[in-house]
């Protein structure tokens, strides 16, 4: 190949379309999976974007040609893929997705069998490799193929119709069309009694999204079991060309919607999901927006209580209030690196029953050990309804006692010479010195996490207090005034 594959990640694949990601590229990478896995059965899906499905197809006849058998659940979210991968016992699963990224750019995330994430060092820098070194000859012959011999550009796909033929991929017989929905609702719902629910109404948001089929689906059966549960939803019809702007809660902006729908309708509480749904983010009956941080906390009482002695994995940006609360409820905290290759993997070791990060990811063991948008939902949904409490009274306290700023991004010109004037400063007045993650530091009553992107030059910085809200907003102001020196 004349050019590098450059959408490859640390973590993942993700690129601007027609640039760096292509029908050609996703036929390598496709080809390239199956060689380096040697895999013989793979679960495909996608998201809603219209890009998405011409993605899937390319990659899916990379893999048929490399051997593998290759099962299409059609329009997913993320989540459906690690379900399907682990339900149906095959040998890889991949989802063509971007998530929150903007709409000219795609992706995909991979697993090996038992939904094991495929990062860097674990195989992911062996498939570029091996992507990259496929013959053009091959490859150009092969999609001419795909594409029933048409003369097209394979990267003039934007418009997102689909060069390659489905029946051709159909005709090799190693291509085939398949549903997990109904499973996937059945294990969904095994998280939680559906006896303990009491009524309750709920605004969704899924941002145009996948969730929405997903959330039907979950609705229809909750509903099958008389549960008296009704849904508000907003901007629910899955639509490709996100006609309400790209669905990412995590950025203020983005969240009035579902704010103003939950004050509107009177409804418990709200929730928010990302494009492709790995991600939840809750509202409460005011319509205010709650930090991840303070969902982990709760989630991790609520599994302790149904598994004493349960071990936590949770990360290092903010924690005091989640290594309270385990530690109280008699669990076990566990921290570990940020990121979903590194919490999946500390789970693993420790075989935690759960695992939190603050920016929303929530993991769990008996999900083979993967992030799900929806369990977390289910059961602070189930919470409210056994403890007889709002969301909001449920982590008004836990806010009060471990007030935190949020992630706060400074984008400088050199990262390097922030971290080392924070560094400077604060580091010889410290009397917890924490590494597990960039850099944390604590003050007895106050600490900080400091954290530089590994692709921009970004520096992310989390505080917190033991009960002081002025202390933490007045320490913010004073780390990042240091940050922002320059």
């Amino acid at each position: 190949m004349a050019n590098p594959i450059t959408c490859f990640k640390a973590y993942d694949i993700r690129g601007e379309l027609n640039s760096q990601l292509t029908e050609e590229v996703a036929y390598r990478i496709g080809y390239a999976f199956a060689e380096e896995l040697d895999a013989k059965t793979v679960v495909v899906g996608s998201d809603v974007r219209l890009t998405s499905t011409p993605l899937k197809l390319a990659l899916s006849a990379g893999l048929i040609d490399a051997g593998a058998k290759v099962t299409d659940i059609g329009m997913a979210g993320t989540e459906e893929i690690y379900f399907a991968t682990k339900h149906l016992g095959v040998d890889g699963g991949i989802e063509v997705t971007a998530s929150h990224n903007p709409i000219n750019y795609n992706g995909m995330k991979l697993v090996k069998a038992g939904s094991i994430p495929i990062s860097g060092d674990t195989g992911l820098n062996a498939i570029k490799e091996r992507a990259e070194a496929l013959s053009d000859k091959f490859v150009n012959g092969r999609l001419a193929h795909y594409f029933n011999n048409e003369t097209v550009d394979a990267n003039a796909f934007f418009n997102g119709n689909a060069h390659i033929h489905k029946d051709l991929l159909s005709s090799t017989g190693q291509y085939e069309e398949s549903s997990c929905m109904s499973d996937y609702v059945e294990h969904m719902l095994s998280y939680v009694n559906l006896d303990n629910f009491t009524s309750l109404k709920v605004v969704v948001n899924a941002g145009n999204g996948s969730a929405g089929p997903a959330l039907d689906a979950i609705e229809k059966a909750m509903l099958a079991n008389n549960v008296p549960i009704e849904f508000i939803k907003v901007h629910h019809n899955a639509d490709g060309t996100f006609p309400n702007g790209i669905p990412n809660p995590l950025l203020p902006e983005n969240r009035a919607d579902t704010a103003d729908a939950v004050k509107a309708s009177g409804a418990d509480f709200g929730i928010a999901w990302d494009g492709d749904f790995d991600r939840c983010f809750l509202f409460d009956a005011d319509g205010e927006f709650i930090e991840g941080y303070y969902i982990v906390g709760l989630l991790a009482e609520a599994f302790i209580e149904k598994n004493t002695d349960s071990k936590i994995i949770y990360d290092p940006r903010v924690y005091w209030n989640t290594e309270a609360i385990v530690a109280n409820a008699g669990g076990t905290p566990i921290k570990s690196k940020t990121g979903h290759a590194f919490i999946k993997e500390r789970m693993r070791k420790e075989d935690a029953v759960y695992g939190g990060e603050m920016s929303a990811h929530h993991y769990f063991r008996d999900f083979a050990y993967c992030d799900s948008g929806m369990i977390p939902w289910l059961l602070i949904a189930e919470l409210v309804c056994v403890k007889k409490q709002t969301l909001a009274s449920m982590v008004k306290e836990r806010i009060k006692a471990f007030p935190s700023s949020g992630e706060i991004n400074s984008k400088l010109n050199d990262a390097d010479a922030a971290l080392e004037r924070v560094t400077g400063k604060y580091q010889p007045l410290a009397s917890v010195v924490d590494t597990t993650d960039g850099l944390g530091l604590e003050f007895g009553t106050w600490r900080f996490n400091l954290r530089k992107s590994n692709t921009e030059p970004v520096i992310r910085l989390n505080v917190e207090s033991k009960g002081d809200i002025p202390l933490m907003e007045e320490k913010t102001k004073e780390v990042l005034a240091l940050i922002r020196a320059e």
